[in-house]
């Protein structure tokens, strides 16, 4: 049995697992790592290891035995019954007091159930999304923890090390007990389907609105990459533009089938929005839109067919794309706040403690929605901790109100045109939805009290009631 010397353990040498463990050898910390093929272990230790305080198990025991008790184990393989399928193997030869820290984009509830029959057997079991892709692994990324806070103070040092640092601040935190981490994951990625989808629109304004070219398409996401906008998608966007296909060279960009592929995380969020009544439009757009994507031979086909507007206009010009400019930036406030909205009303239901501040503080640096304004969303929950929408503090409001011509001008064109734009428009909705005092809803209380006698409430008395609508009714 080889000596316990490793401070953690790693299990599951994919492409983010192995760049962790680099993260965290390379930050100082002893690593102990398993892979179930041995070929894998092997050409990682030859390969990338090098002078690092890295060392393998060939067998789960053999890589148990690598670690200082009480040990602490990080799996990071796909989410779903791979996750059960490795607990259920490690916990064979762990001891009550140990930790597990499951690292995939597992589903909130199999971490709520995994986190009550870990604790009944007395382990520690920590939640923890990850995001940042290969590079954030490597080199930082944004971690999401939530279960057992003795489990992740044991980590602590090792996390914040690892992390990505903004300000001196490690972008990690302890969010709350159960599934709080992951929850937080889902959300995040929420949002970062309907902001890929935000930005998705404004090339397809500017690409078939406008007959904007790669390099003109770089140049302005480049431009809006400097200012309020600055955003990790906002900076691959432009260079995106940049990158020509080898065989054809043309922008590799055009080269790519318009099929949007998506592993559920946004849907998650999108039924859980659904599940608790926030409204999430959004998000619901970059799940629909990506849904719309999966058809294209019948899009094809409808291409033929369905009459509209050819989809451009020689017209429009550079103040446009400022119309553009601010009108993405109204989209990304709102879709932010929708899925703060969305935390918030759960933390109501599941009791996680939720910070909000510290949730903005987290994402500032690593995620994949990282970006220039949630410094100001931070600032706007410190101001405000019990804020229920984002859109009601001082600072975006008046933003937001100062650009929302902006939006209706896009959506107007883009109608115009006919060029699909599901995230702005329904962004716009939320906007001029979430500001009215009064809604058609009544109307549609009034058809289901006709049709269901399911009753409704008075503005000017307390109560339900159930109105005799048909004359039929009536003499009935």
């Amino acid at each position: 049995m080889k000596e316990r010397v490793c401070d953690i353990g790693l299990f599951g040498l994919g492409v983010m697992g192995r760049n962790f463990v680099l993260n965290m050898a390379d930050r100082g910390f002893s690593v102990g790592v398993y892979n179930r093929t041995d070929q894998k272990t092997r050409e990682f230790m030859e390969r990338d290891v090098k002078d690092r305080n890295i060392q393998a198990g060939y067998t789960v025991k053999d890589f148990l035995s690598l670690l200082r008790p009480p040990r602490s184990v990080l799996i990071s393989v796909p989410a779903g019954d791979p996750v059960d399928a490795v607990i259920d193997e490690i916990t064979l030869g762990l001891e009550p007091g140990d930790l597990i820290v499951d690292m995939g984009n597992s589903h909130f509830s199999d971490t709520d159930r995994r986190y009550q029959t870990l604790t009944q057997k007395r382990w520690h079991f920590l939640g923890m999304g990850i995001s940042g892709g290969e590079y954030g692994a490597r080199h930082g990324p944004s971690l999401m923890p939530g279960g057992s806070s003795e489990g992740y103070e044991r980590i602590r040092a090792v996390m914040e090390a690892s992390a990505a640092q903004v300000d001196k601040t490690p972008c990690v935190a302890y969010l709350g007990p159960g599934s709080a981490g992951h929850y937080v994951k889902m959300v995040h990625n929420g949002i970062e389907y309907g902001i890929m989808q935000l930005i998705a629109e404004t090339y397809d304004l500017m690409k078939r609105g406008m007959a904007y070219n790669a390099d003109q398409l770089h140049a302005v996401y480049d431009v809006w990459n400097q200012g309020e906008l600055k955003s990790y998608l906002m900076e691959i966007t432009s260079e995106i533009f940049l990158k020509n296909d080898e065989k054809t060279k043309n922008p590799l960009v055009d080269m790519i089938l318009d099929h949007a592929r998506q592993k559920g995380t946004g849907k998650w969020t999108s039924v859980e929005a659904l599940e608790h009544q926030v409204p999430a439009p959004t998000i619901h757009a970059g799940v629909g839109a990506r849904d719309m994507s999966v058809y294209k031979d019948e899009r094809k086909r409808a291409s033929e067919t369905l009459r509209g507007p050819h989809g451009n206009d020689p017209h429009l010009d550079k103040h446009f794309v400022d119309h553009l400019k601010n009108a993405l930036y109204v989209g990304m406030v709102g879709c932010y706040a929708q899925g703060m909205a969305l935390m918030k009303q759960a933390d109501k239901t599941y009791e996680d403690a939720l910070d909000l501040e510290t949730v903005a503080t987290i994402w500032r640096g690593g995620c994949i929605i990282r970006a220039e304004m949630l410094e100001n969303i931070r600032n706007a929950y410190h101001r405000q901790p019990d804020l229920s929408n984002l859109l009601l503090d001082p600072r975006f409001s008046e933003d937001l109100g100062a650009r929302q011509e902006d939006l209706r001008h896009v959506v107007c064109t883009a109608a115009r045109l006919g060029i699909p734009a599901p995230a702005l428009m329904t962004s716009l909705a939320y906007y001029d939805g979430y500001r009215s005092e009064r809604l058609p809803a009544n109307l549609i209380m009034a058809q289901r009290d006709y049709f269901g006698a399911h009753r409704y409430e008075r503005l000017d008395e307390s109560g339900t009631f159930h109105a005799q609508w048909a004359e039929s009714e009536v003499k009935g």
